[in-house]
């Protein structure tokens, strides 16, 4: 099983299709709201969502689904 970080905020529509996505392919994701933490908000602040998995950052903005199927596939 991958660990699926997502880094997203309330109001994101962007955010939930990730969520949506990554549900759909059998995932997990932790969601982590990003203005609850002035770090992380500082950080990601206009890419939302970020979505780590298995501890490296590989989508900001969209999820590419097709991108998200190969990784899947090859780990």
């Amino acid at each position: 099983m991958h660990s699926v970080v997502l880094y997203t905020r309330e109001g994101c529509h962007l955010c939930d299709d990730a969520r949506d996505l990554l549900v759909r392919y059998g995932l997990a994701p932790k969601s982590v709201d990003i203005d609850a933490d002035p770090q992380l908000r500082e950080q990601y602040t206009e890419c939302v969502p970020v979505v780590v998995i298995d501890g490296v950052v590989r989508f900001r903005g969209r999820v590419n689904e097709v991108l998200l199927r190969r990784l899947l596939q090859a780990g």
